[in-house]
């Protein structure tokens, strides 16, 4: 369990650097409100980008981006209202969701945008 968390924070911070590299601001990683943790939110001009960071030591599992949950994104969608009204803030809200996965000695990483869709 220990070696899936460091896999995890590595894909942590490798996200945090390729959003930094594609003109995000970084404003929070691993945000709690109440249930619900956010992994990164990022700003880019007027979008706020709620990143959820997926890292898999293989895609057999299928995708990254098929484990979000509905009820997660329930969980999300309430602490991000909160996020932006706490911060006062004009922006657009968009869910995207990093997926990492490990091919040999390499991680490759795909940016998904608008990954899915809140009711």
């Amino acid at each position: 369990m220990a070696q899936h968390n460091e896999l995890g924070k590595e894909g942590e911070k490798l996200a945090v650097e390729f959003l930094q590299n594609d003109g995000y601001e970084i404003l929070e990683t691993n945000w709690t409100f109440q249930k619900a943790e956010v992994d990164i939110i990022a700003q880019k001009e007027n979008i706020l980008a709620i990143v959820e960071v997926k890292t898999r030591s293989s895609i057999d599992f299928g995708l990254p981006q098929d484990f979000v949950k509905p009820k997660k994104i329930q969980l999300l969608v309430k602490a991000v209202n909160e996020y932006v009204v706490q911060n006062e803030l004009d922006v657009e809200v968009r869910f995207d969701i990093i997926a990492i996965h490990k091919e040999g000695n390499q991680l490759n990483i795909e940016h998904l945008e608008d990954a899915f869709f809140h009711f």
